[in-house]
């Protein structure tokens, strides 16, 4: 028997045993402790068997046999079958690959969190943390745990897994982190009593998705109640359904003709000081080229989620140099580009949203809906006549 048959027989076995671990999901919460120790396990031979065994077949050159090809890709598809979420990321926590279990456990498309830093995902207080570990384990300080929470499941805490995962072919290690439930380690440390209570439904959860499925209906019966053939006037008639109920500020620039221009302002309800109205009038004269964040977005046609914004002039600046975030108290933004929903569609506008104050910060899953919002306006501005 060849080096390849063996190690073909070996990936064989070892797809198998990840069919049985999907298999074993349908377990009581109390009980999945032992699955996650397996599939641990599982990565960790991935890691220092499978992987060493395959670059070396790969080394041998052109010649090696067809079927490496196939099995290259068993290899690849290992990570998607593991029925335990789990992220591989770099030392400054940014997004390689995110398996099914994690985008499910997320809210966040696997294709939109490659690229950007895990962190996001997290609470504003929990980022800090899973940095701080994070940068130890990729020192080689050893493996660690730490618990955390999403932001669109704040009241459930998850424990994170972090472990450094090596491979020949680069320089720094990767790390590998695994998020388990941590009702799950609660009722392992405190007895099958705790097991035994039925977990309730979340009415905060579902009155929020009661709210955002309405905000959906509001938009699509005002889109289609709306102008044809006119862009501006298609963001004019979107604007109000989102001011207020879903956003403090409401900021569209229409980049359909010509150059790109300020179409639509809406600010909060109610403001009526001298100093609100200044503001007003500023964010409307101001050109979108002089905002960065517009600009950006148009450009690479991604949505742009930002809660407590790093950068405070990525909206610009006022004649007095003064930063239009700061002087909005925005907490958090979303820049979204409208565009259809195919690659290659133009982007005909941008759509910037503000949250000010004391109000909750945008959440992964109000972006999504605001993502699928933004098409629809697109489509709509794409309406003929």
């Amino acid at each position: 028997m060849t080096q390849t048959d063996e190690f073909g027989e070996d990936l064989a076995d070892f797809v198998r045993r990840v069919g049985e671990l999907r298999a074993a999901r349908g377990l009581p919460l109390q009980e999945q402790h032992t699955l996650l120790d397996a599939a641990l396990f599982e990565l960790q031979h991935v890691a220092e068997n499978l992987l060493p065994r395959y670059e070396r077949l790969a080394a041998q050159g052109p010649g090696k046999a067809s079927g490496d090809r196939a099995e290259e890709q068993l290899l690849k598809a290992v990570f998607q079958l593991l029925p335990v979420p789990v992220a591989l990321i770099g030392g400054d926590t940014v997004v390689r690959r995110m398996n099914p279990a994690a985008t499910e456990l997320t809210g966040v498309r696997a294709g939109h969190a490659a690229g950007r830093p895990l962190t996001g995902v997290l609470r504003p207080g929990d980022r800090a943390a899973l940095r701080s570990q994070v940068a130890a384990v990729a020192r080689g300080e050893g493996d660690r745990s730490l618990r955390v929470h999403l932001q669109q499941r704040p009241g459930e805490p998850l424990l994170a897994t972090l472990a450094a995962l090596r491979t020949p072919n680069e320089p720094h290690p990767a790390i590998l982190v695994v998020f388990q439930s941590d009702a799950v380690r609660t009722r392992r440390k405190g007895g099958s009593a705790a097991g035994s209570h039925r977990q309730l439904p979340d009415l905060a959860e579902a009155t929020r998705h009661a709210e955002l499925m309405d905000l959906l209906d509001s938009m699509t019966t005002a889109l289609l109640s709306g102008p044809v053939a006119d862009p501006e006037g298609t963001l004019a008639t979107a604007a109000p359904v989102l001011d207020g109920r879903f956003a403090d500020w409401v900021i569209a620039d229409l980049f359909a003709d010509g150059p790109p221009r300020r179409t639509t302002v809406l600010g909060p309800a109610g403001a009526g000081s001298a100093g609100a109205h200044a503001l007003l009038k500023k964010i409307t004269d101001q050109d979108p080229a002089d905002c960065p964040l517009v600009v950006e977005t148009a450009r690479s046609g991604s949505v742009a989620l930002q809660v407590r914004p790093d950068d405070p002039e990525c909206f610009g600046r006022d004649d007095t140099g003064t930063s239009v975030l700061l002087q909005a108290e925005v907490t958090s933004l979303l820049c979204l580009p409208l565009r259809g929903p195919r690659d290659g569609d133009p982007v005909l506008g941008v759509l910037t949203l503000f949250r000010t104050g004391t109000r909750l910060a945008f959440s992964l899953a109000e972006a999504r809906v605001i993502d699928v919002l933004s098409h629809h306006v697109a489509l709509a501005m794409r309406r003929p006549g």
